[in-house]
């Protein structure tokens, strides 16, 4: 007999960016990186910050895909520490991924953003969320990337 997975609210995030450091053509794609410079979190009965000093790791893999591999750390308002590792898939029609790679708004419904977070975490009353998958949807937006995660049951 199989458990038919479900999901839960786990958390929602604003994550706020700086402008992108290009790395150019490379055997793959363009290869840029996005640095974090903070944010919010806020989870059912908690709250926090995204520390600065993060980054999400893309690579444009042609005009409708970008690959991203961001990589960050949220401390909670009572001062755990979690490591987020979310890889994520973003496309979209090659003319408004133009505009999201020039910094441009864009509506989020016309632009398809997935993503698997994993956490890690130190915190004995958190260390529940170093054993369960997650997923979530994303929003660019131009100065932030606006996201919400799910813990799948």
């Amino acid at each position: 007999m199989w458990t038919e997975p479900s999901f839960r609210f786990f958390a929602d995030l604003s994550v706020l960016v700086d402008a992108p450091v290009e790395v150019g053509e490379v055997t793959h794609g363009r290869r840029r990186l996005i640095p974090i410079t903070g944010g919010t979190v806020r989870g059912d009965g908690w709250a926090g910050r995204v520390l600065p000093g993060g980054a999400d790791f893309q690579l444009i893999v042609n005009d409708q895909l970008a690959e991203l591999d961001a990589r960050y750390v949220l401390e909670t308002d009572g001062g755990d520490r979690i490591y987020v590792h979310n890889s994520a898939l973003r496309s979209g029609s090659p003319e408004l991924m133009a505009r999201l790679a020039r910094g441009e708004p864009v509506d989020p419904a016309q632009i398809y953003f997935r993503c698997c977070p994993r956490f890690e975490t130190a915190a004995p009353a958190l260390a529940w969320i170093n054993q369960r998958m997650f997923f979530g949807a994303g929003q660019r937006h131009p100065d932030k990337v606006v996201m919400r995660f799910h813990e799948l049951l």
